[in-house]
């Protein structure tokens, strides 16, 4: 059971860094990579972050691979 008290831990603090980035980001007048979609009129608002989204997936990826190769060893 203590594992999984770490576990929830580890996930919380990681959550709360992310939070504060994406705070950061905003509050440094960060609105997206260029190539996310935005359209905008009177009544309608949308936003697509395409590349944001390709960028993280890779950040993902790569974490995730440097991850399994350090546990390998």
């Amino acid at each position: 059971m203590t594992d999984v008290g770490k576990f929830l831990v580890i996930a919380g603090l990681l959550l709360a860094l992310a939070g504060a980035a994406v705070w950061g980001l905003g509050s440094a007048g960060f609105r997206g990579l260029p190539g996310d979609f935005r359209y905008e009129t009177e009544h309608v608002r949308v936003y697509f972050p395409i590349v944001t989204c390709i960028v993280l997936s890779v950040l993902a990826s790569v974490g995730m691979w440097i991850w399994q190769w350090f546990t390998r060893r």
